[in-house]
């Protein structure tokens, strides 16, 4: 269910940066934030629990910020 969650908004930031570059880049770093705050509180589980449980957090927010990017790069390359 999570999964599904970041590939929705995953998708809804990629048309978002794609028809207005410069309004996307707000809701991006809001879901970063949020992811943030998710990475830190699983990685003060202790020893490797912390690694196992933040990680997901991390790779989220990277698929974020890449997502976004793409859309804004994309509209870019477009002729218009």
């Amino acid at each position: 269910m999570v999964i599904v969650g970041i590939v929705a908004v995953c998708i809804v930031l990629a048309v978002l940066a794609f028809f207005v570059p410069r309004l996307s880049r707000h809701p991006e770093r809001g879901t970063q934030r949020t992811l943030g705050v998710g990475s830190r509180m699983g990685g003060k589980a202790p020893g490797a629990l912390g690694r196992i449980f933040s990680k997901p957090f991390r790779s989220s927010s990277k698929a974020v910020g890449s997502s976004g990017s793409a859309g804004r790069r994309a509209r870019r390359r477009f002729p218009f």
